[in-house]
């Protein structure tokens, strides 16, 4: 849990208070201007309404230029942003033709996958040139080619489960897939922190939600035993399931996942590929046997540099998914490129391309990722995270210092994400610094030449930076 300096959230409310007072005041004459305009629409109803308009207009949109810029290259560690500008402040935003090249802090390219590679890129076009781009069909239908089912193998034995069943989406994996897992009479225990689709998915599964604290095992533990004595909500029947959902790493913070002793759906998104001696994610890192994790998830748009996702569990749950998922069933199957793309990264990880490049891969995101978090640590950024994670969140509370931050960084050629309300609680803004294994150890030290720079010109080094001093070859040499 994140506690929040006493100076710092007083601030940090009065802004939004402040921007809040503002807006109410413009939108109050904005009234006014609209009543006596002859161009009132009447008898139509507004199609926003309440604070979430609210918010986009007088908060969003003042920043919008910091979120959605478009990239006219492979995201690998260096790549084109697309400039842009805006005639009417901020409110639309117009593509130029100028671009700048940008340190790439953002992407989720955890291996350098996203970008063409030796072993990989071949097999894809030659993949292309045989399967076309899509195979325009649903897995039960023409859309399963010889490619999906190896695939399927492949990420079975990867993960150590007996089957596994991929998916053309990500996201889709958890939204789709958990409510045909659980239902009316069922119970899940989600960690407060999970990611949205997650939340959905369990939403509209109809199955009755108990939220734990994140990464609490003794508060998940209390809110089981009081659930299991309960029962279902007026009959106080037995639970017909019950599922506790977590992820391996989670995405805004930057923590590795505590695993439960219960029935298990692990959401390894972001770890699956970034974390573990062979790349095979928090299990394989924290040494837990995946026979004890009943049902596992993950996608192959961070460390595998395509799309998709997969769920892995026992052949009768993935028989059962085959038959009842809609996703599996509706859904246009996953690209055969991509499909392929992942069939190779794979390999290279395992080293079955026949070198140790994939070793290689992992020891150097692991490395890049912990040197770059002790560093902004020392520097007095609030980092949030756990070592070898290779997401690491920058603390900036304030609202002011949000595009501060991202545009500050951008001007000297750092692409970073910065992540606001309602990705987040409104007092816990962030910039979401995400290392990868083709950063160089100069690339990281420019990074954090600016960042620092950057958190001393902006205010957010909001505790006491560290001496840094390396010995060589005598001299010393001092990090600034």
């Amino acid at each position: 849990m994140i506690a929040i300096p006493y100076l710092t959230a007083l601030t940090t409310y009065f802004s939004y208070g402040l921007l809040f007072a503002f807006g109410q005041f413009r939108d109050f004459f904005r009234k006014i201007f609209d009543w006596c305009s002859s161009n009132n629409l009447q008898g139509y109803a507004p199609i926003c309404l309440g604070l979430e308009d609210f918010y986009i207009r007088r908060l969003y949109l003042r920043i919008q230029d910091c979120f959605g810029r478009p990239i006219s290259s492979a995201p690998d560690a260096w790549f084109d942003v697309v400039e842009r500008h805006s005639n009417d402040n901020n409110k639309t935003l117009k593509r130029t033709s100028k671009v700048s090249r940008c340190l790439n802090l953002g992407s989720y390219n955890y291996l350098g996958f996203a970008a063409a590679d030796e072993y990989c890129t071949p097999r894809v076009i030659d993949t292309l040139k045989k399967y076309s781009p899509s195979t325009c069909s649903t897995r039960v239908d023409g859309g399963t080619t010889a490619l999906h089912n190896e695939l399927e193998e492949c990420v079975a034995s990867f993960v150590r489960k007996p089957a596994a069943l991929v998916f053309g989406m990500g996201y889709v994996t958890n939204s789709a897939i958990l409510p045909v897992l659980m239902g009316k009479g069922s119970l899940i225990i989600s960690d407060s922190l999970n990611h949205n689709s997650i939340v959905n998915g369990a939403r509209g599964s109809g199955a009755t939600i108990r939220v734990f604290q994140h990464n609490m095992p003794a508060h998940l533990e209390e809110v089981l035993r009081e659930q299991i004595a309960e029962g279902q909500p007026r009959t106080h029947r037995p639970w017909k399931k019950i599922m506790v959902i977590v992820e391996g790493i989670y995405s805004m913070e930057g923590e590795l996942c505590k695993l439960p002793e219960a029935y298990t759906y692990l959401d390894e998104a972001h770890s699956i590929g970034a974390v573990g001696k062979s790349g095979r994610g928090v299990c394989e890192l924290l040494g837990v046997d995946t026979a004890d994790i009943d049902i596992m998830m993950g996608t192959f748009t961070k460390s595998f540099g395509s799309c998709g996702g997969y769920i892995a569990g026992s052949k009768e749950l993935i028989e059962y998914l085959k038959y009842t998922c809609p996703a599996h069933l509706y859904a246009t199957s996953i690209s055969p490129p991509a499909a392929q793309q992942i069939i190779s990264s794979i390999k290279v990880i395992l080293g079955e391309d026949g070198s140790s490049r994939g070793a290689q891969k992992l020891a150097k995101i692991r490395e890049n990722s912990n040197f770059f978090r002790s560093e902004l640590q020392k520097m007095g950024f609030e980092v949030l995270g756990d070592n070898d994670s290779p997401v690491m969140p920058i603390m900036l509370y304030n609202p002011a210092k949000i595009p501060a931050f991202s545009r500050e960084c951008l001007r000297q050629n750092i692409a970073v994400v910065t992540v606001a309300f309602p990705a987040t609680p409104l007092l816990l803004a962030r910039a979401r610094i995400c290392i990868s294994a083709s950063h160089s150890r100069e690339d990281l030290t420019k990074a954090l030449q600016v960042i620092s720079n950057v958190g001393d010109l902006i205010g957010i080094k909001y505790f006491p930076a560290e001496p840094q001093k390396q010995q060589q070859d005598g001299k010393t040499v001092k990090f600034e």
